[in-house]
């Protein structure tokens, strides 16, 4: 894309692509490239401003990511954040040692000097991530903020237009962080609005027209807000060369399956094929309780079906899945030496070799990003607004053994909560909501009798991009009739019990 950019070098951070996402939505176009990027590659990108992501190493490990040496010296502005403020220093002759009090969490910033990076902030809480910390500052450099426990958290080379940050701009709990990335792309980096939906959405078009050319294109359609948006995108952009195949795994939603073939009947003109997959889900599944092993299953299920489902198509070339960022950062390091956390059915899941190509357009996009992109394309506002579905369905929501009878007090129990919730007029204020089957039974007791049955957890998370997740604060008096109505409905479930962990520490998803 030749517009002014953002470059930002990946150095590990499980935060990078937020880095992304904040400063797209300020109008600027940014993208990510490994640290290791070389000198000719940075200058054939031609970008505006460098901007150097956290990392879970030290700047003194043996093999840490390190950039080329000469990044310092061409003359475009650069921002570090976290370890990349650290190897602004340790590359500049400056010192980095071990943090006399490490710093986890919510820190008040304050401002030492006038500068062009925090002017204008009017918030001064950051949130902090670091055992390291500066101890000497490199020749040319000032301190321009520090932290009660960080005497140096900010500081610029103003010559050089060199800034570097403690502190995590990028994330939410960073009150002004939002701006604070604007102040380096607009006053430093002196870079104008040029990135937005609908250029997304032009571009992408563009590139899925070359891609594909006269090819034929399989999407795999799970019926949620991903594959939908996925769909409409597609079709917009090849038209009837677009083969929609929506497979009923046998661990989706209650009716799910019919819904879904019912919604795009009425509302949306596409090829649709729909394939029953339970049998092959279910037998696969048989008797696997680890939740990475469920995941590989499920996604070579799901590839070797489409396989199948492709050869009713001669000229299709292509599988288009909805993958978004957090599943790609998550399962695998694409683009620097991030920690991998889980597999995902649509990255860990994909043989080496596969009759289709496959094609991913929001790739590196987030949730509220594809929303976004949805609205524009025309897609129902209530439809664009559905919570989350994994791929793997249900499966991950069962801990244990997949066997139809627990998929159906699944399915039931979920059915009841996902109402429950509609009715209070809360579905809106959270971003994903659902039921988890546990394979514990308890003892309890219903008229008089003694019962020995299922543990069924309930998960309501509040997140802007699902890299981050707070649980919802659910009314008590709505989770009293969600697990009146559960108990006394489903025969089989006992016990009713809230998930009141964030992410992190925990994941989203229970597996």
């Amino acid at each position: 894309m030749n517009i002014q950019k953002i470059i930002i070098l990946d150095f590990g951070s499980q935060y990078t692509q937020i880095i992304a996402r904040k400063v797209r939505e300020i109008g600027v176009y940014a993208e990510i490239y490994p640290f290791n990027l070389s000198k000719e590659k940075l200058l054939q990108l031609n970008p505006q401003g460098i901007i150097l992501s956290g990392g879970p190493n030290s700047v003194y490990a043996e093999n840490a990511p390190h950039p080329f040496a000469q990044i310092f010296n061409l003359g475009i502005p650069i921002l570090g954040i976290c370890y990349g403020l650290q190897l602004i220093a340790y590359l500049n002759n400056g010192e980095v040692d071990k943090s006399a009090a490490r710093e986890y969490g919510r820190a008040n910033l304050i401002i030492d000097k006038s500068n062009k990076l925090l002017d204008g902030i009017n918030s001064n809480q950051v949130w902090m991530s670091h055992g390291d910390s500066l101890k000497t500052l490199p020749i040319g450099f000032e301190v321009i903020a520090h932290t009660q426990n960080s005497p140096i958290a900010a500081i610029q080379n103003a010559e050089k237009k060199i800034f570097g940050v403690q502190f995590h701009p990028e994330v939410h709990h960073t009150t002004d962080g939002k701006k604070i990335l604007k102040n380096f792309a607009r006053n430093i980096c002196n870079i104008s609005d040029n990135w937005s939906t609908e250029s997304f959405i032009e571009t992408t078009i563009k590139q899925i027209q070359n891609q594909v050319g006269n090819d034929e294109v399989i999407c795999a359609l799970s019926g949620g807000v991903d594959s939908t948006v996925l769909a409409v995108l597609l079709h917009k952009s090849i038209g009837d060369k677009l083969h929609c195949i929506h497979i009923d795994t046998g661990l989706m939603r209650l009716n799910e399956s019919q819904k879904l073939m019912d919604l795009f009947r009425q509302n949306f003109n596409m090829s649709i094929e729909l394939i029953d997959g339970s049998e092959t889900f279910l037998s696969r599944l048989n008797g696997i309780t680890d939740p990475e092993q469920k995941r590989k299953i499920i996604g070579k299920s799901f590839i070797d079906l489409f396989e199948i489902g492709a050869k009713q198509f001669n000229n299709a070339k292509w599988l288009a899945q909805g993958t978004l960022y957090p599943d790609v950062i998550e399962s695998v390091s694409v683009k620097g030496p991030s920690v991998v956390i889980k597999s995902h059915h649509n990255v860990g899941g994909l043989p080496e070799k596969m009759g289709l190509k496959l094609i991913e357009p929001f790739r590196e996009l987030f949730k509220d990003e594809v929303r976004a992109v949805g609205r524009e394309l025309g897609v129902p506002e209530w439809f664009v607004r559905r919570h989350p579905f994994p791929g793997p369905g249900l499966a991950i929501r069962i801990l244990g053994e997949i066997i139809p009878e627990r998929i159906d007090l699944l399915q039931r129990a979920d059915a009841i909560y996902i109402e429950e919730i509609r009715n209070a007029g809360l579905y809106d204020q959270i971003w994903q909501a659902f039921a988890v089957l546990l394979p514990i039974q308890s003892v309890g007791v219903m008229g008089d009798e003694r019962t020995y049955e299922s543990t069924c957890v309930l998960r309501a998370v509040t997140s802007v991009d699902g890299m981050t997740a707070d649980w919802f604060p659910m009314p008590p008096e709505v989770l009293s009739k969600i697990s009146n109505r559960i108990i006394n409905e489903i025969r089989g479930i006992n016990r009713v019990v809230y998930d009141i962990t964030s992410k992190p520490p925990g994941t989203i998803e229970w597996e």
